[in-house]
C-alpha cells in the first residue's frame, strides 16, 4: 500500500508532460463517424474513423480496420498510459492486410467513458464487455505490455473466447520488476522532461544508437494521424494503472499450464519496463508457445522490428 502511495504521488507530480508527449496533440473530442463500406477498403490506421460502441455501461471508443478479411478477429490492448494513437501504424496495418483488426479504449482510457480500472482483473472484464458487445464469439488477442497482462486474464477468464495470442513486452503475474514499474516509468519521466524528448524514447528503445534512431522512426510514425486522434489519458487513469501494475507484480503466480490455446510470445533482449527474463518465464510455463526475442532491442522490440514481427504474426496467427 505505501509503494501504490508513492506511486500515485509521483505520478500527480510527473504525469504531466508524459501524458502529453505520449498521446499526442489529442483532440478535446475526437469525431466518433462510421466509416462506408468503400472507406473502410481504402482506409490506413492513420485515416480510419474512430468509433463508439456501449457495452457494460461504458461507451467504448475504438477503431477497427480490415473487415472484409474475415475469419477471427483480432483485438488489441495497450500499454501503460495508452490511448488508440499509440499503437505503431506499421503492425496495425500489416496485421490489418490479413486479419479484422479492432484497437480500443478501455473504460476511463482515452475518449472512452467511464472511471479506471485500477486493476488488471478489471481491465479485464471490461474488454470482455466490449468485446461480446462487438458480437464476436470467439477472437485472437495481441497484448503489449500491460495489454499483455489483461490478455492473460481475460483467457483465464473466459478460454473460450480466445484462439490465440500474442503477448509482447509483457510478464505473468508476479513477474520480476513489475511492481516496480512505476519507478522505472517515473525516472524516465524525468530524464525525458530533462532533455525535452518524448518518454518512450527511454522507456521503449536500447541507448544504443541502433535503439535511439529506431525510437525516432517510432515515434514518427504515431505522429502520422494528424487530424481526429484520440484523448490523451487523464492523470486519473494513469495512476489507476500504475496501482494496477503494483498489485499484478505482487499477485501469486497463476497456474498458465492451464492456458491451451496458441501464443506467440515477443520482446527485445534488454527491456527495462518489464524485464526480458519475462518473456523467458512465459514461455516457459505456457504449454503451447513460440518466443522470439529481438537483439539489440528493448521494451518496443515488436515496433522496432516491425518488418521482422509482422510477418512473423500474420505466419502464427495463419497457422
Amino acid at each position: 500500500m505505501h509503494h501504490s502511495l508513492k506511486a500515485g504521488v509521483l505520478a500527480f507530480a510527473l504525469a504531466a508532460p508524459f501524458i502529453s508527449l505520449a498521446a499526442g496533440a489529442g483532440d478535446a473530442s475526437p469525431k466518433l463517424n462510421p466509416p462506408s463500406m468503400e472507406q473502410a477498403a481504402k482506409t490506413t490506421w492513420t485515416s480510419v474513423p474512430t468509433k463508439s460502441l456501449s457495452a457494460g455501461g461504458v461507451n467504448f471508443a475504438y477503431r477497427e480496420l480490415g473487415q472484409r478479411n474475415g475469419g477471427t478477429p483480432i483485438v488489441f490492448l495497450g500499454h501503460l498510459a495508452a490511448v488508440l494513437d499509440n499503437w505503431d501504424p506499421r503492425v496495425v496495418d500489416g496485421i490489418a492486410a490479413k486479419h479484422h483488426v479492432i484497437v480500443f479504449d478501455n473504460r476511463g482510457i482515452g475518449a472512452s467513458t467511464g472511471s479506471p480500472a485500477n486493476s488488471m482483473e478489471q481491465m479485464a472484464d471490461d474488454a470482455i464487455a466490449f468485446i461480446k458487445g462487438m458480437g464476436f464469439k470467439q477472437v485472437d488477442l495481441f497484448g503489449f505490455s500491460m495489454g499483455g497482462m489483461i490478455s492473460q486474464e481475460i483467457v483465464l477468464k473466459e478460454p473460450q473466447l480466445v484462439r490465440k495470442m500474442i503477448l509482447a513486452g509483457t510478464g505473468p503475474a508476479g513477474g520480476d520488476g513489475i511492481s516496480t514499474v512505476a519507478g522505472v516509468a517515473n525516472y524516465d519521466l524525468i530524464r525525458a522532461s530533462l532533455t525535452g524528448q518524448d518518454p518512450k524514447q527511454f522507456l521503449f528503445f536500447t541507448r544504443t544508437p541502433n535503439g535511439i534512431e529506431a525510437g525516432k522512426a517510432y515515434l514518427k510514425r504515431l505522429a502520422e494521424r494528424s487530424a481526429n486522434r484520440d484523448k490523451d489519458i487523464s492523470v486519473s487513469a494513469y495512476v489507476a494503472q500504475l496501482q494496477a501494475l503494483s498489485a499484478w507484480g505482487q499477485k501469486r503466480p497463476a497456474d498458465l499450464s492451464v492456458i491451451k490455446q496458441p501464443v506467440f510470445v515477443a520482446n527485445g533482449d534488454d527491456d527495462r519496463m518489464v524485464p526480458t527474463k519475462n518473456s523467458y518465464d512465459l514461455a516457459r510455463r505456457l504449454p503451447n508457445s513460440t518466443l522470439t526475442i529481438y537483439p539489440d532491442a528493448g521494451h518496443g522490440g515488436v515496433f522496432q522490428f516491425h518488418a521482422d514481427f509482422v510477418p512473423q504474426a500474420l505466419d502464427f496467427l495463419a497457422r
